[in-house]
């Protein structure tokens, strides 16, 4: 089968591999209909990439139909629609019997320290091949695959793979109340989503904070109020003074650990880069440094008692924060991997309601063939053409 592959920094390549086969009696083989290309996998192609391996199979946004089970597995049927979420989870184990999917006790990654197996995520989350490839793999499918019913369009649903519960549960860990007032920091995929599901659940003002003008103009169109930051030097007292001195309720951040206007941070990363990967990996793993100015920004314009919701990715050890002003103010921080299988039920009737009412299907600005992966990765890295969101069709 064809299927992207990494072969280095900044360097995929679509490629021959073998075709997945069953190996496990809980495992099925889907063949990939739409698989989408993450913001969090713009990290592999930067500073993760020591713990990929040359023809490690990409992606983690994948959805198709079901082409062979496992004896184990009859939630799912060869010619079912599915949808597979990004953590591997078992459904039964000790975390996952409390909704903690992302932590599945099953898969989790031990010998690295890590919580449970992604697809195409390195081999800190267990070199699971992805799925931007023509078929995958997917374990413990006894449990994790969403079954889609016929009828509905593949984008729809997709994003229920991973975006759409990531913003889902953002929006639940920042704890606004209704009519009070949420700050998205980040206006990706997952920011606009979560930005929109906040206005659809209540959340009375919704300011989206970004500097892309396409990011901006999107997110205004679905009724959030914009921040433009390029040119601005002090972005969270903007966010202060939009709110009556006081601060949003709650700040969630979408960017993560590769943020705009963090040069040491960049810097750091950069060094790491060039070095050889037996020396990069451990540096990476417990000495790395973050790139930090959206989250600082984040705990400084939140108000006094709010709630930092973290959906963007970090992977430093080393990360200083300023404790003495979190503490003062009271601020409270949620974080963490999404667990996506905790929101589906909720998710489920808003993503299939008439209308559309998250503006699922138009999210996607590039379709492109599989094939053409490596210059969509460029593309959506340099944030290009307009480029929000890039959905792959094998």
């Amino acid at each position: 089968m064809r299927a992207l592959t990494w072969q280095g920094k900044r360097d995929v390549q679509v490629l021959e591999v073998p075709d997945p086969k069953i190996l496990e009696p809980t495992d099925a083989i889907i063949k990939v209909t739409s698989t989408a290309i993450c913001g969090s996998d713009l990290h592999l192609y930067e500073v993760l990439g020591s713990f990929l391996a040359p023809g490690d199979v990409l992606g983690h946004e994948t959805m198709g139909v079901v082409e062979e089970v496992g004896s184990q597995v009859s939630q799912i049927k060869p010619g079912d629609r599915v949808v597979v979420p990004f953590n591997i989870s078992c459904g039964t184990c000790w975390m996952c019997s409390r909704g903690l999917f992302a932590q599945c006790e099953t898969t989790q990654v031990t010998a690295q320290g890590k919580g449970a197996a992604l697809f195409g995520y390195t081999e800190l989350y267990g070199s699971v091949p992805g799925g931007q490839a023509e078929y995958l793999r997917v374990p413990q499918a006894q449990f994790g695959p969403i079954v889609v019913p016929d009828g509905v369009p593949d984008e729809r649903v997709l994003y229920l793979s991973d975006i759409l519960p990531t913003a889902w549960q953002g929006v639940a860990y920042a704890d606004v109340e209704p009519g009070g007032t949420l700050a998205v920091i980040g206006l990706g995929p997952v920011g606009q989503l979560a930005a929109r599901i906040a206005l659809h659940q209540g959340v009375g003002r919704v300011i989206g904070v970004d500097l892309v003008p396409e990011r901006l103009k999107l997110a205004a169109a679905y009724g959030v109020e914009t921040l433009d930051i390029s040119g601005l030097d002090d972005v969270d007292g903007a966010l202060i003074e939009l709110t009556g001195g006081r601060g949003p309720d709650g700040v969630l951040e979408a960017v993560g650990m590769e943020a705009h206007g963090s040069p040491v941070g960049k810097l750091a990363h950069t060094a790491v880069g060039l070095l050889p990967d037996a020396v990069a990996k451990p540096l990476t793993d417990r000495m790395a440094v973050d790139r930090l100015a959206a989250l600082y920004t984040s705990l400084k314009a939140v108000r006094r008692g709010g709630t930092v919701s973290v959906s963007g990715v970090y992977g430093g050890e080393m990360d200083p924060m300023p404790m003495m002003e979190m503490f003062d103010r009271g601020i409270q921080l949620r974080m963490g991997q999404c667990h996506v299988k905790r929101w589906i039920d909720e998710i489920w009737p808003v993503a299939l309601a008439d209308g559309d009412p998250l503006g699922l299907e138009s999210l996607a600005t590039h379709h492109l063939p599989l094939q053409d992966a490596p210059a969509a990765y460029d593309l959506f890295q340099r944030k290009e053409d307009g480029c929000i969101k890039v959905v792959l069709q094998p």
